[in-house]
């Protein structure tokens, strides 16, 4: 019988933690996603939930632990140019207009950042007609 080792996870956040104002946000975070698997993240307001995800979009750093993307640590300048490269960003503040769909802002930052193609197959990932959202439903953000 072989035994296989479990994948590498993709990302790995191991003891990460985040102080803002002498108040810890996150404490002891440990996360591992692999390729194809999926995060929610719930939450009350002020429980940390953006400092999380602009941790791993590399807009802060914790004050504490590491953050690994294949194995290396996204604060090492090399590894954090190409970790910048295969991330998207796009927040409900970041939208261009409300005239848009959702697939044409994501577009349009792709285009900013040279990172043709990849819109259309992440909106996909998320589940059938966000691509074409908000058009459908003559509204805005869910």
């Amino acid at each position: 019988m072989c035994i296989r080792k479990p994948p590498f996870p993709r990302l790995l956040l191991n003891n990460v933690s985040c102080m803002r104002n002498a108040q810890h946000v996150l404490r002891h975070v440990n996360v591992s996603l692999h390729n194809g698997s999926a995060l929610v993240l719930t939450g009350a307001n002020g429980s940390g939930k953006t400092t999380f995800l602009c941790m791993l979009a590399g807009f802060s750093r914790p004050s504490a632990g590491e953050i690994l993307w294949n194995g290396h640590n996204i604060q090492d300048s090399g590894i954090f140019h190409q970790y910048k490269l295969k991330l998207n960003w796009l927040s409900l503040k970041d939208a261009i207009t409300d005239r848009f769909t959702v697939l044409e802002n994501v577009q349009w930052f792709e285009l900013l950042e040279g990172k043709y193609g990849k819109a259309l197959p992440a909106l996909e990932l998320m589940g059938r007609g966000w691509a074409d959202w908000p058009r459908r439903n003559q509204r805005c953000y869910p």
